[in-house]
Formats: structure tokens, C-alpha cells, sequence
């Protein structure tokens, strides 16, 4: 509201004057707040009857270009109560997920009651059926899961892979790799969009994330990229009338800290936002392995130390300008990393009765900067759900390591005068990602089509120079064996088109991707070239018959692929160990996916319970296959015959009462991987099991108190398996000031359980690993908004 102030000044004032001037201005303020309308009014959901919380109403005078003369949230029983000077008045309710409601002509001269609004909620179709449990921290769709990273406790403070580590049916392994279901090929989006960003999840903090989208089974709207689905991380942009914004900052053992702030702008005509994150983390951590050669009668034990210090900061800025019936967005993302790391790695090999002893030490510097910038148009025709969108965007990373490396043969003492080599590498790695793309949207008599095109353009440019000191000229000299320089590049051009229709009982929808793919690689040492051209045609379906308002049930099918990355098709080795040596395959050819799913929805008012069936088989899957050449194990990766999954999976969400509330979910599924391509050796089956559970409870005095547990059974290979994982995190918050602040204190993996194992026998050797990063961290976090 519009507070107008009238200030009289005079020279010195006497008793008298002072006295006149008080009644004057009070007699003026009593005026004007004589003059002022008082208007109220309830919104109620046009189909459940129920009162709509949380969203926003306003008044706008005569002239639609000014800012509201007043505006506020509605409470939790849906009731407002705007201020304005007397006047006409145009009054307005909008919210994510219903359309606007708007009363033109109000002509407010004293006390008004709107009465009881009806708020019409969007049409839902297929993918948007979402629990309406808001407080939630886990939604459930058609499609997979909404996760939303400020209604869980744990991710205070923490990183996108720390919301992914308590979402159902994620995991995340030892080096940062997400799976879903057990795959660990997805696809990463930021704000629905292919980002070189997404490289390193752990250097985007959960702070700036507002929403995460699991889709399991992606219709052909979405690329089909990835055999495990889709995650799309939606960043903060804020969405509110007036001026918001927030501070927060964590600080932990290890002198670990995360500091950020946000802001946002919006009137009708223009939305401007910005947050800015600074992360400073510490750690270290412990690694062992143990590997047998039968033949050679050969054992090697190795044990690596690591520290490590990651700074990271994060910019994420943008601005939604409306006018008429368009949107213009301009969405950005700015990106600044550096990383320490020290590895001392310690060997004992014992060969035929013969030993030989030596340590590694690497000390490690890695710049890493990134940008992203996207521009996006979108127009609404006059008829409902009429749009038409179109989005380019670009994103750019530049990654810049040095690796210098001091050698000691024959002693497990890495002291000075026990050195005898130094090697240092140097990597420039390039990453281009340019994206194309235009949607269109039209309601049909009966049902909607959805039509579009893409194009993506990446490429990845890996300059690597790996140098060894010569004794006798005192200098360095580049190893040709070792460097290298690979440059991959892939166009892949797609059109779909979706009809989707719905009944009160049945919604369905059926679409068709066609994906034209051009892969290009070079490698620039050897003069060797990698051409690839292929279509593709990717079908989905998608089906809810609702039994009743509660009871839903879903089918889903997509075909999709799997194209092999660059890191994977790059044939020269990593040799940061010399008798573990990785390196890529450019034979691989992408693997084909077929993945069905049979689900049960039921949502109740409190609670949501679903059920998913699922089977996916995989023709060509891509596993990390370890031989060993002459006591060298070397691990690549090769496709297989295939790999079949199929499984059980159980979501839930709760608000059992007032004060306690629970989500969690688990997974049962049984693996069959057939290599026998490869060698009989390396088909392997078993069956896996995660589950994930977190429970919130609400003290007096404004206390939460949350207990978060996951558990993940062992994993098989191709040629073994990991072992089980498993940890407890908890977390207790104080709010202050209305809910605007809080203090939370937070120890994560209270038991010093998280850890990393595996197990590998073939015929020619076994080998066994276990990997303990520091993971019992303290954290305290403050955070304001206003």
C-alpha cells in the first residue's frame, strides 16, 4: 500500500506551533485513513471446495501499467484483507497451477466482501497430476517425482547431489554419478535445457535450486537421451509482485563454509532476479585396493590418501519481460570453480616372491568456469492452452587442470631425498553446447497436439599433455604415448509430435520423436577419424484411468538411447596410476532402450501412495570392462549382448498429523547383464534393493526436528559388485521472526557409515576396493528472507 506523508517545517518551533502541527498531521493521517477501503474475500478451489493457501491477490487502479496498490498472500484458510484509498479498482488472484482470476470495476468507497472466490485449477494432463501436499519435500507425477529441495531439512547448506542422495529411486555413487533405477545414464537439464553445467553436480548448491523433476519414463517432448530418464534442475528465479529476496549461511566442521543471497523484482510488466552462492568445502578421505593375478602369481596392495579443497561461485540472473501476450525471458548462469587435491598413493606389489614398493604423490589445481545463456519467446493465442514457444540457448565450460606429480621408487617414504621422477600433466578441456528449439501447443475439439523441433549442436575439446623430467637436460619432455588431443563433436536434429486427450475417467497420450544423429571425432595425434549418421525413431505412450477422485492407474512406455559420451570414446589412457590405467573404447555404438512401466496412484487428502511396476531391457548396454595386460589392469568401457531390469517401487508421502510428517520410497528390482559377447565370464545377475526415508517432526517453540535414513543394497557388474551403502542424517531447526528466519543445526551421516566397496573375480584375477571420504560433517546454517 501507498503511504502518503506530509511534513511541515518551520524555523523553531514554539510549544504552540508544536501543538498545532501534532493535531494538524493527525487530523490529516485520520482522514486519509478514513478514506481508505477495506476489502476481503476467501479463494476456494472450484472443484474440491477447498481453501486455496499461499496465493497471491492484489488491486490495480485504472491503468494496468502501474504496480498493485496493494497486494499480500492468502491465509491458510484462503481469507485476504487488502487496504486501499477510495478509488476504482481492478482486483486480481493468481497462483502456480490455476488461472488468474480477475474482477474488473471494483469501486471501492468503504468495506467490501468479495465473498468466496472459485479458483479454477489448470487442466492437468498427464504429466502435471501432482499431489497436492505442498509442504512435502517429495510430489509424485505421472511421470516420476517433483522434489523440492527447502522442504527438506537435509539439503540445508548442501549441493544438488545432496537433494538427489534423499530422493526415492536415486542413487549416488563415490565419484558423483546419479542413477535412476539402478541405470546410471540420465539426462541432466537446467531449466529444461542441455547444459555443459551439469558436468559437476556437486558445485551447484541446493540453495538456488526451487524445484527438481524426476521423469522415469519421458514422453517425446524430451530428448531421447539417457536409458534411466530425465532430471531437470529448476533454478530460482522468484515469481512474487514486489521485491523478495534472502541471505543464508552455513558453517561447519573443517572449517567448511556456504554463504549466498537472492533477490528478486517483479510488477506486472517485468520480473528481474539474481542470487549469488559462495562454497568454500574441505575433505579428505582414504581409498584401498587389493588385486590378484592368478598366472602371476601376483598381489597389489594400494592405499591412496586424499585431501581436497573446492571454491565455488555461483551466479544465477535473468528477467521475464510480459507485454500483450508474450513473454520475453532472458535465463543466465555464471559459474566460477577452483579445486585443490593432494592424492598420495602408496603401492606394495609382490610378484613371484619379488616385491617392489613405490608412492605417487599428485598435487592437483583445477580451474572451472562455465556460463549459460538463454533467450525464450513465448506467445498465447486468445483460446486456452493456445502457445506457441521458442527458446536458443548457449552454454560454455572451460576446464583447466595441472597435475604435478613427484614419483618414489622403492620405499613407502615419500620424503625429499626418496624422490626419483617427476611428471606433470596439463589438461584444457573446452565443453560447447548450442540448443535450438521451438514448441507449439493447440487445443483440438477433443484432446491437444504438441509439435516441436530441435537441434543440439556439442563440442567437447580435450587438450591433455602429459611430460616426465629428464634427468640429464634437467627439463621436461611431453610423452607422445600419453598426450593427446580428441575432439568430439555431434549434431543431433529432432522433430516429435504428441495428441493427448482425457475423459473423466481416462487421459492419455501418444507421441513420436524422430532423431537424426551426426557424431564426428578426431583424434589430432594419431590422424584418426570417427564418423557416425543415424535416425532413429523414438514412440511413447502414456495412459491414467481414474477409478475415482482417489484411485488412479498409470501406463507408460518409451523407446529411447544411449549415446556414448566423448570421455568414453577418447582411446588414450589416464595413467594417474600406472598399474590401474583407464581409458576409452571408439568402437562403442549406442545402446537401444526399451523401458515400460505399470504403475497405482492413490491420493489421498493427506496422503499419496503410488506403486510402480517397471521392466527395461537394454541391447547394447555400455559396462566398464577390467583386463589385464602384462600386471596392468586396464578398465574400458564395451557394449555388451544386453542388460534386462525389472522391478517393484513403492512412493509415499504423509502429513500424518499436525506436527509429523514422512516421505520415503523403495526399490526392488532384479539385474541381468549378458556379456557372453565378451566371455561367459562376464554375465552376471542379482537382485538390488534402496529405500529412503524421511521424517519430520514439529516441536513447541518452533522447533523442527528431522531424521533422514537411506540405505542402497549391493549393486552387481559385469564382472561383480558394490556393496552396500547406507547412512542417517539429522537435522533440527529453529524459526524466528514469523518463519522469515531460522537457525538449523545439522550432522550428516551421524554414524560414519557412508562409505564405497566393490568386489571384482574373473578368471585371471580378483580384486577388491573400499573408498571412506569424510562424511561425518557438522553444519550450522542461518537464512533471512524477506
Amino acid at each position: 500500500m501507498k503511504e502518503k506523508r506530509n511534513l511541515l517545517r518551520t524555523g523553531s518551533p514554539s510549544i504552540g506551533s508544536a501543538i498545532f502541527t501534532l493535531i494538524f498531521t493527525s487530523l490529516i493521517n485520520f482522514s486519509l485513513l478514513a478514506q481508505n477501503a477495506e476489502v476481503i474475500g476467501k479463494l476456494i478451489d472450484s472443484k474440491t471446495k477447498e481453501p486455496v493457501s499461499y496465493a497471491q491477490v492484489a488491486l490495480f487502479s485504472n491503468n494496468p501499467d502501474n504496480d498493485p496498490e496493494a497486494f499480500t498472500d492468502t491465509q491458510d484458510d484462503g481469507s485476504f484483507q487488502l487496504s486501499v484509498p477510495a478509488g476504482n479498482y481492478s482486483f486480481k488472484a493468481f497462483f502456480i497451477g490455476y488461472e488468474d482470476l480477475k474482477i474488473e470495476n471494483i469501486q471501492a468507497n468503504g468495506p467490501i466482501d468479495l465473498g468466496e472466490l472459485l479458483f479454477t485449477s489448470e487442466e492437468q494432463n498427464l504429466e502435471e497430476v501432482v499431489v497436492q501436499i505442498s509442504r512435502l519435500p517429495v510430489r509424485t507425477t505421472l511421470e516420476g517425482l517433483i522434489v523440492t529441495p527447502d522442504n527438506n531439512l537435509a539439503n540445508i547448506g548442501g549441493t544438488l547431489l545432496d537433494i538427489l542422495r534423499n530422493t526415492p529411486s536415486v542413487a549416488v555413487n563415490e565419484e558423483g554419478g546419479v542413477s535412476l533405477r539402478g541405470s546410471s545414464s540420465t539426462n541432466i537439464l537446467i531449466n529444461g535445457r542441455n547444459s555443459s553445467l551439469t558436468q559437476n553436480l556437486d558445485q551447484l548448491p541446493a540453495s538456488v535450486v526451487e524445484e527438481i523433476k524426476i521423469i522415469n519414463n519421458p514422453n517425446a517432448r524430451y530428448d531421447a537421451e539417457a536409458e534411466g530418464g530425465v532430471i531437470d534442475i529448476v533454478l530460482k528465479k522468484g515469481i512474487e509482485l514486489g521485491t523478495h529476496g534472502g541471505v543464508e549461511g552455513t558453517y561447519g566442521t573443517r572449517n567448511r563454509s556456504n554463504f549466498g543471497a537472492r533477490l528478486n523484482r517483479r510488477n506486472i510488466k517485468m520480473n528481474v532476479y539474481a542470487g549469488y552462492n559462495r562454497r568454500n568445502w574441505q575433505g579428505i578421505g582414504e581409498r584401498t585396493n587389493t588385486r590378484i593375478l592368478f598366472e602371476e602369481d601376483e598381489v597389489l596392495d594400494q592405499e591412496t590418501q586424499s585431501s581436497d579443497q573446492d571454491i565455488s561461485n555461483n551466479l544465477n540472473f535473468g528477467l521475464d519481460y510480459y507485454f500483450g501476450n508474450n513473454t520475453l525471458s532472458y535465463e543466465g548462469v555464471l559459474q566460477v570453480n577452483e579445486t585443490w587435491d593432494v592424492n598420495t598413493l602408496f603401492s606394495e606389489q609382490v610378484r613371484a616372491g619379488e616385491s617392489f614398493d613405490y608412492v605417487r604423490r599428485n598435487n592437483e589445481n583445477e580451474q572451472d568456469d562455465g556460463i549459460d545463456n538463454a533467450l525464450i519467446f513465448e506467445h498465447s493465442f486468445a483460446e486456452k492452452g493456445h502457445v506457441f514457444r521458442a527458446t536458443a540457448s548457449h552454454s560454455y565450460r572451460n576446464q583447466y587442470k595441472t597435475q604435478n606429480i613427484d614419483i618414489y621408487n622403492n620405499t613407502l617414504n615419500p620424503i625429499p631425498e626418496n624422490l626419483t621422477g617427476q611428471e606433470r600433466a596439463f589438461t584444457d578441456e573446452v565443453r560447447n553446447i548450442t540448443v535450438v528449439q521451438a514448441d507449439y501447443i493447440r487445443p483440438l475439439e477433443k484432446g491437444k497436439v504438441e509439435m516441436g523441433l530441435k537441434t543440439t549442436i556439442r563440442e567437447f575439446d580435450n587438450d591433455f599433455i602429459y611430460q616426465r623430467l629428464d634427468n640429464e637436460s634437467g627439463e621436461f619432455v611431453a610423452d607422445p604415448g600419453v598426450s593427446n588431443r580428441f575432439l568430439y563433436q555431434d549434431h543431433i536434429h529432432a522433430a516429435y509430435g504428441i495428441y493427448s486427450n482425457s475423459s473423466s475417467k481416462l487421459e492419455y497420450g501418444v507421441g513420436l520423436r524422430g532423431e537424426f544423429t551426426q557424431v564426428d571425432t578426431y583424434l589430432f595425434n594419431t590422424d584418426e577419424e570417427n564418423k557416425q549418421r543415424y535416425f532413429n525413431l523414438f514412440p511413447s505412450v502414456q495412459a491414467l484411468y481414474n477409478i475415482n477422485e482417489v484411485h488412479g492407474i498409470k501406463a507408460t512406455y518409451s523407446r529411447r538411447i544411449d549415446r556414448p559420451r566423448a570421455w568414453r570414446l577418447n582411446p588414450f589412457p589416464n595413467i594417474t596410476d600406472s598399474l590401474n590405467v583407464r581409458r576409452g573404447n571408439p568402437n562403442l555404438i549406442p545402446e537401444m532402450i526399451n523401458s515400460f512401466e505399470l504403475g497405482h496412484i492413490a491420493n489421498f487428502k493427506k496422503v499419496s501412495l503410488t506403486t510402480n511396476l517397471f521392466f527395461r531391457r537394454v541391447n547394447n548396454q555400455i559396462d566398464f570392462i577390467t583386463i589385464v595386460e602384462d600386471g596392468v589392469s586396464i578398465r574400458q568401457p564395451d557394449n555388451l549382448l544386453f542388460s534386462e531390469s525389472y522391478g517393484l517401487e513403492f512412493i509415499g508421502t504423509s502429513e500424518v498429523n499436525e506436527w509429523y510428517s514422512l516421505n520415503g520410497g523403495a526399490t526392488f528390482s532384479r539385474i541381468v547383464v549378458d556379456a557372453s559377447n565378451i566371455g561367459e565370464e562376464f554375465t552376471n545377475s542379482g537382485f538390488t534393493f534402496n529405500a529412503k526415508l524421511n521424517q519430520d517432526f514439529k516441536l513447541p517453540l518452533g522447533i523442527n526436528f528431522q531424521l533422514s535414513a537411506n540405505y542402497e543394497s549391493p549393486q552387481i557388474q559385469a564382472q561383480g559388485q558394490s556393496l552396500a551403502v547406507y547412512f542417517v542424517d539429522t537435522s533440527v531447526q529453529k524459526s524466528f521472526f514469523e518463519n522469515r528466519g531460522s537457525v538449523t543445526l545439522s550432522v550428516r551421516d551421524i554414524f560414519d557409515t557412508r562409505r564405497y566397496a566393490g568386489n571384482a573375480l574373473t578368471d585371471t584375477f580378483s580384486q577388491e576396493s573400499f573408498s571412506k571420504d569424510e562424511t561425518r560433517i557438522l553444519l550450522v546454517s542461518a537464512r533471512y528472507n524477506f
